[in-house]
Parts: C-alpha cells; sequence; structure tokens
C-alpha cells in the first residue's frame, strides 16, 4: 500500500470465532501501529469482546450485536475495513455502507466487493488449506500491516486473576495448588466432541502423575458435558458447571493452569496466548487451518482414516471414528511429552 494522503480511519471486523479471534490478536495489534492510518477502530461482537480486554486492544473495540455492524460502518465513516472474517455479508455490509477501501480474502465468492483481495492457493479449483492465522497476516498485508509474530496474546491482570483463584478456593482447591483445565465442548458439533469419560480418565492419570486436580469449565450451553466429565473422574475434578462463567474468567482460568486438555476449539488458543501446555484431541477438523502456535501444543488425531477430515458438524458415516479412536492413554502420552518440551511460562505472562 503506497503512502496514502491525510489523516486515515480503518476499520477492522474481528473473527465470529473465539479461536480465529484469539488467533487474529498479532494482527489486531500490528494495525494499532500501522504508520498508514491515525486511527483504529476493531469491530468485535459483544460477546466475544471480553477476550480483548485487559490489553492494549480494549479502547479501540467497539463492541456490536447481531445486524448492528452496517450501523456501525455508516456511523464510523472509515476510509478503510480490513474484513478478518471470511463471510460474504462480511464483505457485503461494508459496500453497502461506502467504505472507501475494503480488504479481505477472496472466498466466499465475495471478490467483487472488494477493492483488495487476497486469494488463497488453489488446486484444481479447491481451496488448499492454510493456517488461519498466515491468512490473516495476508489480508493485513494488502494494507501494509506487518505484525512481527503470529503468536496470540491475551491480557488477564493481577486482579482478575485473584478473583479467579479465589473461586477455585471456595470450591475446594488449596491455596497455590497446580490444577489442570479441562474443556470438553465444542460449539462447532457433535461430530467434534470426544467422550467424556475418556476426557475423565486422562484427567485421572494426570493427576496421578502430577497431583494437579481437574477444573472442569465450558461455554453456554455445556452444562450437561461438563458435569458429565467431572462425574466420571476419580480424582476430585471440580466442576464449574453451576459456577458463573465468561470468556473473561476463562482466561485467568487458564492463565493459571499447568496444563489444559481440550477440544480442537477455542480454549485451545486460549492457552496458547498464556504459554499454557495444551493438548487438543482433533477429529473432523482440518488441521492445517490450525497449524500455527504449536510451540506448546499437542494434536492427538487419527492419522490413517481415509475420511478424515471431513469437516463436517455430524459424522456423515455414523461411525464418528475420528475420535472414538483415540484413546486416553495416548493424550496422557502427548501430555508428558509436551510437559518435559515446555520450559517454565515467564513471570508475569499475560499481565499488562
Amino acid at each position: 500500500m503506497s503512502e496514502p494522503q491525510g489523516r486515515l480511519h480503518l476499520a477492522v471486523t474481528a473473527p465470529n470465532w473465539v479461536g480465529d479471534l484469539v488467533m487474529a490478536t498479532p494482527v489486531l495489534e500490528a494495525a494499532l501501529e500501522s504508520p498508514y492510518f491515525e486511527r483504529t477502530t476493531i469491530l468485535c461482537r459483544a460477546h466475544l469482546a471480553p477476550l480483548l480486554r485487559g490489553g492494549p486492544l480494549e479502547p479501540h473495540v467497539r463492541a456490536h450485536g447481531r445486524g448492528e455492524e452496517l450501523a456501525l460502518y455508516r456511523g464510523l465513516a472509515p476510509d478503510a475495513v480490513l474484513l478478518l472474517g471470511n463471510s460474504f455479508g462480511a464483505a457485503w455490509r461494508a459496500w453497502r455502507a461506502r467504505v472507501p477501501l475494503r480488504a479481505g480474502s477472496g472466498l466466499s465468492g465475495r471478490r467483487f466487493l472488494l477493492t483488495h483481495a487476497v486469494i488463497p492457493p488453489m488446486e484444481e479449483g479447491h481451496r488448499l488449506p492454510i493456517p488461519t492465522a498466515h491468512l490473516f497476516r495476508d489480508v493485513a498485508g494488502l494494507f501494509g500491516i506487518a505484525p512481527a509474530s503470529l503468536y496470540p496474546r491475551l491480557y488477564a491482570g493481577e486482579a482478575l486473576r485473584e478473583a479467579q483463584a479465589q473461586e477455585l478456593a471456595l470450591l475446594g482447591l488449596e491455596p497455590g495448588a497446580g490444577y489442570a483445565v479441562c474443556c470438553p465442548g465444542a460449539a462447532f458439533g457433535s461430530a467434534k466432541l470426544w467422550p467424556t469419560e475418556r476426557f475423565a480418565r486422562a484427567l485421572d492419570e494426570v493427576h496421578e502423575r502430577h497431583g494437579w486436580r481437574a477444573v472442569v469449565t465450558g461455554g453456554p450451553g455445556e452444562e450437561p458435558l461438563i458435569e458429565a466429565v467431572a462425574a466420571a473422574s476419580r480424582s476430585g475434578a471440580i466442576s464449574l458447571a453451576s459456577r458463573p462463567r465468561s470468556l473473561e474468567t476463562l482466561k485467568a482460568l487458564i492463565a493459571g493452569a499447568k496444563i489444559v486438555l481440550s477440544l480442537d476449539s477455542g480454549p485451545r488458543w486460549v492457552a496458547a496466548a498464556f504459554d499454557v501446555p495444551c493438548v487438543t484431541v482433533m477429529g473432523p477438523n482440518v488441521p492445517e487451518l490450525t497449524a500455527s502456535s504449536l510451540e506448546r501444543c499437542e494434536v492427538v488425531r487419527l492419522e490413517e482414516l481415509e475420511c478424515s477430515p471431513c469437516a463436517r458438524r455430524v459424522c456423515p458415516l455414523g461411525h464418528h471414528r475420528c475420535m472414538l479412536g483415540i484413546g486416553p492413554e495416548r493424550v496422557v502420552e502427548a501430555a508428558e511429552r509436551l510437559l518435559a518440551r515446555c520450559e517454565p511460562r515467564p513471570a508475569g505472562a499475560g499481565v499488562p
């Protein structure tokens, strides 16, 4: 992008999934430092905005509800918009609002709505999977925005962490004791789920080896999964199903954990943002899309299945073999490899 004239206002539409939003944080922070734009506004869904609290992005966030994005564009009247989501609707709303410069990926048939577009690599008419974080970087590059690193970062201040520690103490965790976090749910669909009793067995083995009690949590509607894992645990796993939970408390919970066991979902990326080791059980998802920030992550999946990855929300063949074929012993082995290679986190990581 050539040096613009005047003092330009950039709007960035943040992704609408927890994991994608966390992966986008390096681009969002780089946008704030861009010499091409005097002002940057981050448009973020209201339920996701707590993820960005406590750090340099918070003052620039405009939280909005579903259906409010077009009115926001018209009110802000930005000179340019950076579309980090790939939906047709996001580009359509920016075009309808007559934002002069519109940059994004050329996916979802929206190339004609954009003034600047990245076309992901194709083969025989099909998109080749590349890491989502890399696509965000390439889209940002259309406006000359270049993050120094693609490693995500979130922030949880001391007050937030202390409040979470007090909550865990009320539930029976000894002050200062190490703990493991388990997130057994996934908004994507049933094909992504791993049996709750296998999570429980893996957590029991981690407790046996390291003495870390498990804390099981999840998003709205995942209470039955949380309770099922805790009930199947023999080592006294703590259920947060009946406690107040939010993305902000999730940050503090994971920031204080020794390890996280999760599916290929948002908590995996929250763990990466706080340098917390994470074992991720993956089935139908395309592994290349999330093949970044793996320094403190072990992905456990079956490589030999002809039907995987299918990227479907429900197993189309009905056998769910990509998840049912993974035993808890593989997750424990991955946890041990991960813990053996991870250095202790730097003091104060994630604290502004």
